[in-house]
């Protein structure tokens, strides 16, 4: 794989879980990489010692995708901090899942904006601060390419909605040499959904290689798509679902 060597990244939610995988991937492949977190104060600093163990720089900043105003803003922080914006992963979301006549307007508003409004906003502050080569992620899910059973309506939207977002980015931006990719991880061992939990055997049932994915193997995913090899892929969507939609 390329060197990331000279490169800036800011990784949202990268407190945890896979953002947090992203985070050190990209660091281990040279970027310097800024975070957001919103409560997890303590894993984000964590995260931030293994980047700089891996002799780069990184920064938690804290900001939460809720909020307009922040998302725009922290990608300038980032972007001052670093010194410039070379890669921007939009990793945060939130799942509210439930039958579709138990969700309230909360929950519909909550979910949209915090998988959609900011991801759109992240991007478009990125791209204003971005030069030739910069590359714009974003995670979405299996369940936006195949919905295995009821309760995922809202969480679907709101994945679905990246697609089109993607492709759009990168017919915007191609001409300046950016691109943007989706990436569509199936059942990932976390803390929020850990491969032994009370979910897990059926998730896993329902993926080709029958068992949950690593946040490390969704990090290298992500890690080659922000390198100078994937420079001729843009508005792919990318499934690292262990077959998940097969």
């Amino acid at each position: 794989m390329a060197s990331l060597n000279g490169r800036t990244a800011l990784v949202t939610g990268g407190s945890r879980g896979i953002g947090a995988a992203i985070a050190l991937r990209l660091a281990q492949e040279g970027a310097d990489v800024a975070l957001t977190y919103v409560r997890d104060e303590q894993g984000a600093r964590e995260v931030v010692q293994k980047i700089e163990s891996a002799d780069r720089r990184g920064i938690a900043l804290r900001a939460d995708a809720a909020d307009p105003a922040a998302v725009t803003a922290v990608v300038g922080r980032a972007a001052d901090a670093l010194g410039r914006l070379d890669i921007l992963v939009n990793n945060a979301g939130i799942g509210v899942l439930g039958p579709v006549e138990t969700l309230t307007l909360a929950d519909i508003d909550q979910v949209l904006a915090v998988n959609v409004r900011a991801v759109f906003l992240a991007s478009q502050a990125a791209a204003a601060r971005m030069e030739r080569g910069g590359r714009i992620i974003s995670m979405g899910s299996c369940i936006a390419e195949r919905v295995p059973g009821p309760g995922g309506t809202l969480y679907a939207t709101s994945k679905a909605a990246l697609t089109g977002l993607t492709k759009a980015l990168a017919r915007e931006l191609g001409g300046r040499g950016i691109t943007a990719n989706l990436v569509q991880p199936g059942p990932v061992g976390t803390d929020m959904n850990p491969a032994d939990g009370p979910y897990a055997a059926a998730q896993s049932e329902m993926t080709a290689l029958g068992r949950f994915g690593t946040p490390d193997e969704v990090a290298s995913l992500v890690a080659f798509l922000a390198s100078e090899e994937a420079a001729y892929m843009t508005g792919s969507e990318v499934l690292v679902d262990g077959g998940h939609a097969a």
